[in-house]
């Protein structure tokens, strides 16, 4: 048997270099790193060693260059991830919020994080996390709950059977989600002879499992039955590539659709059985068919309470649901009648299956009344209007000026709810949005991540100033790389979302605007300036006016744009939107808690 004498390390890059996507590139797309003592002598020279073939790319917090690895693989659907690589102790450890978003979504990134040392001579080292009762555990155990596969390599063959168990998970639509293979240091550097053929390059197809055909009879025999379906496309819709087999099942069949933030632009804005949004931040529309409807089919859902209204939504008497999911445990959800298969194929399946079938009835009429409420909303302002922009109107701005290639992205705080009601997605794709962890911090690093995935693409990243706050350092990232897109800041000086939620709940104004906050008043940051120190070309604009003449500037630059923007943080848009179990204390002295407590068990017998 020919072998290979390499570290654990070379060979652990050398091998995840011929992992290859069905396009027949690198599945990997290469690594994001930041160095330190527990992974820049082994992992940092087997990177250097193979950088034509496995680029290395350098972040400035290890939690977002995670979060522009995870916005590349969400955006390319699954068909391509990244590694992350951090060093032990808190650059493992900033890794585990990104982990975990990644392990919300389904989506795949692979971690590397450096561990202790597997001979244990020098312990404890720097960083180690010592626990007192348990001596197999550090740091990287954090990441258990949060990782589809976790392993911990202690010895160099132990690679052997790690990296195709990783690559399983990684390419699997099931189980798609987040790999760690915690790497002990002083492994990564130890010498094995390795067979040469565990290097030859290998295609990992994404499998399209069938319907089973029972389940698919028992599923098409529930809607032929229903009097009024309606469909809920989720993002699996998305991963598998399927919008166009919802496209045709829909005007096969003429069941309306309803999107989650995750499902949003699986069909166009304007197709005409798109009802819009769906949920706590639904169109009226949308939650008015999902109310009426006696049959709910979900199709690559996980039915998060958003969508669902916290389970109160869904509430005809004696509604049935059902769960077109590629995982079972998905599928198998609230008591669904399950259809446990790749979405494509599913919906292709029971298009055949209930040929010349269609729904009874129609929703136009409530479609255009919604557009008719919303449209205003957004529409540019009186200029001679001195009040304060609302975001409805940002986006009504950005909205006038995005073309056939623009993708619109967010991730936390006031904006998803308002984009996933008011913003028109023309094609699939075009909309970006992390709202199954709803992590603030994923925007900037995020838009990063869809720049890479798609360099043709107009990105346009909207954020508040309290996420812009919490993670902004990869602008620097994208200026040292040359990778431009647009930021919209807008600055309603704090957390006007939780504000309003507070607000709402029957709390008093605390410690989210910074007005509000302890010491808030002597807040002074200049947004555009903070920008431009980091490599930015950044600019700040008063009116909606000013905003779009900025938009119209953004072509052809070469760093991030960033234009900042103040706002109004009171206005939400008052249509449409659903309950959301948010639980309100039993007990206050404010009479206004009390009232909202008592609302509030009143709706919880509103759930089904």
């Amino acid at each position: 048997m020919t072998t290979l004498r390499l570290t654990a390390a070379q060979a652990m890059i050398r091998w995840l270099a011929n992992q290859m996507a069905e396009d027949g590139t690198p599945f990997l797309s290469g690594c994001w790193a930041i160095f330190g003592h527990g992974n820049v002598a082994g992992i940092g020279e087997a990177l250097h060693a193979y950088r034509d073939v496995f680029p290395t790319y350098r972040g400035h917090n290890e939690q977002t260059m995670a979060h522009a690895a995870i916005a590349y693989a969400k955006q390319l659907r699954r068909r391509h991830a990244m590694m992350v690589t951090s060093s032990i102790g808190p650059g493992a450890t900033n890794m585990v919020t990104a982990a975990a978003l990644a392990h919300v979504n389904r989506l795949p990134v692979l971690f590397v994080p450096g561990d202790v040392f597997a001979g244990r001579g020098p312990d404890p080292v720097l960083q180690q996390v010592e626990a007192f009762h348990d001596g197999t555990i550090s740091a990287n155990d954090c990441f258990r709950p949060v990782s589809r596969y976790y392993d911990r390599i202690e010895r160099p063959e132990q690679l052997l059977t790690a990296l195709p168990r990783a690559m399983r998970t990684l390419t699997d639509p099931a189980d798609c989600g987040p790999v760690t293979l915690a790497f002990c240091q002083d492994v990564q550097a130890e010498a094995h002879d390795w067979p040469a053929e565990f290097f030859a390059p290998k295609v990992w197809r994404r499998r399209r499992p069938r319907p089973d055909p029972a389940e698919l009879e028992a599923v098409a025999a529930l809607i032929r039955r229903a009097e009024a379906p309606v469909i809920v496309a989720g993002g699996g819709v998305h991963y598998a590539d399927a919008t166009g087999a919802l496209r045709d099942f829909v005007m096969a069949t003429g069941i309306p659709v309803v999107e989650t933030q995750a499902g949003k632009s699986a069909l166009p804005w304007d197709h005409p059985l798109n009802l819009g949004p769906v949920g706590v931040t639904g169109s009226s529309c949308a939650n008015a068919a999902c109310a009426q409807a006696d049959l709910v089919i979900g199709v690559g859902t996980r039915f998060q309470d958003f969508t669902t209204g916290s389970w109160s939504l869904f509430s005809r008497p004696g509604r049935r649901l059902v769960s077109l999911n590629v995982q079972a445990y998905d599928a198998m959800k609230h008591g669904a009648e399950p259809l446990c298969c790749d979405a494509a194929a599913g919906l292709e399946a029971l298009r055949h299956a209930l040929q010349g079938h269609r729904a009874r009835y129609t929703s136009e009429a409530a479609k255009r009344d919604w557009f008719a409420a919303v449209d205003p909303l957004t529409a540019a302002p009186d200029p001679d209007h001195n009040a304060l922009p609302t975001d409805q109107q940002v986006i009504g701005a950005v909205q006038r000026a995005a073309g056939p290639d623009t993708v619109v992205m967010c991730a936390a705080g006031t904006m998803p709810g308002e984009l996933h009601k008011l913003w028109k997605a023309g094609r699939p794709g075009s909309y970006h949005m992390e709202y199954g962890y709803s992590c603030m911090g994923y925007e900037i690093a995020g838009a990063l991540g869809i720049r890479m995935a798609e360099p043709e693409a107009d990105v346009i990243c909207m954020v508040g100033d309290g996420s812009y706050m919490m993670a902004n350092s990869e602008l620097a990232t994208a200026a040292m790389m040359g990778l431009s897109f647009t930021v919209v800041i807008t600055d309603n000086r704090g957390f006007g979302c939780i504000n309003r939620l507070q607000m709402a709940t029957g709390g008093a104004e605390f410690n989210n605007l910074l007005r509000h906050a302890r010491g808030g008043e002597n807040s002074r940051i200049d947004f555009a300036a903070h920008a431009a120190s980091m490599g930015a070309e950044a600019v700040k604009v008063r009116t909606i006016a000013e905003l779009e003449q900025a938009l119209a500037a953004r072509r052809g630059k070469t760093v991030p744009y960033v234009i900042v923007i103040d706002t109004d943080p009171y206005p939400s848009t008052p249509h449409g939107g659903h309950w959301w179990d948010v639980a309100v204390p039993e007990v206050s002295e404010r009479p206004e808690v009390r009232e909202k407590r008592e609302a509030y068990e009143a709706r919880l017998k509103t759930r089904v």
